[in-house]
């Protein structure tokens, strides 16, 4: 690969970032400086609008990178991310966005905390948001460093060091400045930038095919080196029963993941009303759904085109399919067309990882100022704007970010998200769904089940051949490995909704009737809500 490249896609990075920046910059001098403006957008972005910012929040690195890469290694195992990641719209779609809407304000603590007492719920959910939230800010940085990596002819490790880096700072900067308002405006340029980018290289490769989809399957199966295999279950999860619980672990929290997203969640309070957050949810699903079907073909398409072994030779994970696959449609390293078409991709990615960073860090900074400040403020002590603490916060998260993202920069970034999805369905989905449906949940159930489902999925990942115990391991010279099963899901989910019940019928607590009552019919009606 030569470097002729380089120079074009800088010259697009620099461009995003400038627009953004100007964006950012454009919000920043028209806010008023509130809550509802800085967490919420003053709620006055339409369901389509709305529904492009949950798209480009949604289609992050870890789809148009890793799971491209993940289908391009592995075939049909690949394709299980895809699935995963649409059908759990549905839940999002028939039991979250339309009573998360009426019930709360900014954050998922706001529902819990109806019916609760607040200080020990908001600390509880406030901690498992941040923490859901830094997981998957790490899986978008270790995206953008090997990007970068490829872009500069894999300099070596500083290159990708401090490509973390620099995506931290942007996402500090954004947040900070803009709020919800700007980054959702990011977020909508992003998703057009990201549909439209798919749709190109989908018609490049079915052109190369000669729209024969067959040949393209049967072409990245011999490629592949397994043979009809590829096309087959089982090439990463089938082995034995230790990968195919995996692969059932994963499943699971993919489907049940979504609908415990902070960022996500967040989205439905920037509309007006619970049935604007409905009809968001159908924009989002439409768009989310085409994008994932462009992205079975992309992944066969680098198979066919690049070959598995040269995407693992310029990535172990995969992460860099789809800009390799670029470069050679385009007719090769060296081509104009190919300089031009890896340069646009890559930057269409670049701007992917920057927009979803950017909600991600918006969310997490809310949690801690609107719920973990809010609750472990010294009583006395002079309050500070929620905004500022917000504000604060920003930059604590993305420190974290940065420092856990250098360190996991060989993995896979659907794996990684795969894991923040896996405590986000442990945490954050059965304390919602018990507020929202259980007459008799209290605030001990409400705690435990944050915790006994945040505590067993952070252990059994430090536990796990993610952490140690192997040679794709984060500390491979070490092996402390206990738990077989890459992902905790299937372990740490039934954990969670588990010690929500236990903590329920072991409270001595009785249920507030009267506050179920309200929340019911806030949550069905909308009435009364923010």
């Amino acid at each position: 690969m030569t470097g002729d490249h380089q120079p074009l896609a800088l010259l697009l990075f620099s461009a995003f970032i400038v627009v953004t920046l100007a964006i950012t910059t454009w919000v920043s001098r028209k806010r008023h400086g509130s809550a509802e403006e800085f967490y919420a957008g003053g709620r006055l972005f339409s369901p389509m609008e709305n529904g492009f910012a949950i798209a480009g929040d949604y289609m992050s690195a870890a789809s148009f990178l890793g799971v491209t890469g993940l289908i391009a290694l592995f075939g049909y195992d690949g394709l299980l991310y895809v699935v995963g990641f649409l059908v759990a719209w549905l839940v999002v779609l028939f039991l979250v966005a339309e009573l998360v809407r009426n019930c709360g304000r900014f954050t998922l603590a706001d529902v819990v905390a109806a019916r609760m007492r607040e200080r020990p719920v908001r600390i509880a959910a406030g901690t498992s948001s941040v923490t859901v939230s830094v997981l998957y800010l790490v899986a978008q940085m270790v995206g953008a460093g090997s990007l970068v990596a490829l872009l500069l002819g894999r300099t070596g490790e500083a290159a990708q060091a401090w490509t973390v880096i620099g995506v931290g700072a942007l996402m500090v900067i954004y947040v900070s400045l803009g709020g919800m308002r700007a980054t959702t405006w990011i977020q909508i340029v992003k998703a057009v930038l990201l549909l439209g980018g798919a749709i190109v290289l989908t018609v490049l490769v079915m052109v190369r095919f000669h729209g024969d989809l067959d040949r393209l399957l049967l072409t990245a199966a011999e490629r592949s080196g397994h043979g009809d295999a590829f096309l087959a279950p089982g090439l990463k999860y089938g082995g034995d029963w230790t990968a195919r619980l995996d692969f059932i672990s994963l499943g699971l929290a993919l489907v049940l993941g979504t609908g415990g997203l902070p960022h996500i969640l967040s989205r439905f309070y920037t509309v007006p009303t619970a049935r604007a957050a409905r009809r968001s949810v159908l924009w989002a699903i439409g768009l989310i759904g085409g994008f994932y079907l462009m992205t079975i073909v992309l992944g066969f398409g680098a198979a066919a085109v690049v070959g598995p072994a040269a995407v693992r030779g310029s990535n172990a994970a995969g992460n860099t399919a789809v800009p390799l696959l670029a470069l050679d449609l385009g007719g090769g390293a060296d081509s104009t067309g190919g300089t031009v078409l890896f340069a646009v991709v890559a930057a269409v990615a670049f701007a992917t990882i920057l927009a979803v960073v950017a909600g991600i860090t918006l969310a997490s900074s809310a949690s801690v100022a609107h719920d973990l400040y809010a609750s472990l403020r010294r009583r006395g002590a002079r309050p500070r704007s929620e905004v500022s603490v917000a504000r604060v916060a920003a930059v604590g998260v993305g420190v974290a970010a940065i420092a856990i993202g250098l360190l996991a920069r060989d993995l896979n970034v659907a794996f990684l998200v795969g894991l923040a999805f896996a405590v986000a369905a442990s945490a954050n989905l059965p304390v919602l769904l018990y507020s929202l449906f259980w007459r008799g949940f209290t605030t001990r159930g409400a705690v435990w089940a944050v915790y006994g489902g945040l505590i067993p999925a952070l252990g059994l990942v430090v536990l796990s051949p993610v952490v140690s115990g192997s040679a794709d391991s984060l500390f491979p010279g070490v092996d402390f490995q206990y738990f077989p099963l890459q992902n905790p899901g299937i372990v740490s989910i039934p954990l969670g909704f588990l010690a929500g019940w236990l903590g329920t019928v072991t409270s001595g607590e009785l249920p507030d009737d009267a506050k179920h009552a309200e929340t019911e019919v806030r949550s069905l009606t909308g009435a009364g809500a923010a």
